[in-house]
């Protein structure tokens, strides 16, 4: 006899909070949910409904995944952020709420920046330019333009897409397997049309006529040093690609060099806008500050009163 919605709730909950699980009743409700196919009020309107064999067997190998410490959110293949679902698997980072927090600056500034001119862009007319074998990148003309660097899932360039309705978005990638991920969510957000995905590192693969055009910059680089990695919970060190969360050193090296490569691709007082770790805040707009062609150069706190955001416009001089 297979137990029942509230039994089987039970003894997943036992059985995270056994593996380690901080956040063991929630998990297994997630998981269950998953696995059911319900909503959260229908699993709790069923809670004494006896569950199927096949369900039964499924939570059991859903548990056991998780009590190996792969994260829930590869386990049911999804993850919210900013109000939407992306889905998500090995081959991304998983998106933190942290990270709204540089994506609602963004949003919040942009508008600011339209408002205040409406022919933004520098560009004489809209329309496409032709790159490479037939592949078109837009001409953002007198339209916003920001460009997420190192996109992974997307969720920054969808989110941003969805927000900025007026804008052009373009998402960078080096890892192409990131960049298909990315692309799937643009596509089940409706806004594919409105984001161009390059495979590249940083910058580079931006196209020569954006150079002094783009409106903001936006960026979740890797930011945790090498040396840090095995402090830090098996769902981190073992599962998420290390190319999205590690670097080597103190862990601001790929900040320094979007601060450094940003001013070409900027337009008159476009914004550079990057997430950090926490207690790297200063050190990122100390070198944003010292680089001389910033101003206004600030850091933003998350909801946890971390400063989380590092953020700095184009000086009229640069």
């Amino acid at each position: 006899m297979t137990p029942s919605i509230r039994e089987a709730y039970l003894m997943g909950r036992e059985h995270l909070a056994a593996s380690g699980s901080a956040e063991a009743p929630i998990e297994a409700e997630v998981l269950l949910r998953h696995v059911l196919q319900l909503d959260r009020a229908a699993l709790y309107a069923g809670w004494d409904r006896p569950i199927s064999e096949a369900a039964w067997d499924q939570f059991q190998r859903v548990l056991a995944e998780r009590g190996r410490g792969r994260p829930v959110p590869y386990i049911v293949g999804q993850r919210e952020f900013m109000g939407l679902t992306f889905a998500v698997d090995e081959r991304v980072m998983i998106p933190r709420p942290e990270t709204e927090v540089l994506v609602e600056f963004i949003v919040e500034w942009m508008g600011r920046r339209e408002r205040g001119n409406p022919h933004v862009g520098s560009g004489r007319s809209a329309g496409t330019r032709e790159r490479d074998a037939g592949s078109r990148i837009p001409d953002p003309g007198s339209r916003l333009s920001v460009v997420d660097v190192g996109t992974g899932s997307g969720c920054i360039a969808v989110s941003l897409a969805q927000l900025l309705p007026p804008a052009i978005v373009f998402a960078t990638d080096i890892s192409v397997e990131a960049l298909e991920v990315a692309r799937a969510n643009a596509a089940r957000h409706r806004v594919g049309h409105r984001i161009t995905f390059l495979q590249g590192d940083l910058l580079a693969p931006l196209p020569p006529h954006l150079a002094g055009r783009v409106d903001a910059v936006a960026g979740n680089p890797p930011y945790v040093p090498v040396s840090q990695r095995a402090a830090l919970p098996r769902e981190i060190r073992d599962f998420e690609p290390p190319v999205a969360v590690f670097i080597g050193g103190d862990g601001i090296a790929v900040h320094r060099r979007l601060i450094a490569e940003a001013p070409r691709w900027l337009g008159p007082s476009g914004l550079l806008a990057m997430e950090v770790g926490a207690g790297q805040a200063d050190a990122v707009a100390g070198v944003m500050a010292s680089d001389g062609k910033y101003a206004r150069v600030r850091t933003l706190a998350d909801y946890g009163g971390i400063q989380r955001v590092v953020a700095g416009e184009r000086a009229a001089s640069s």
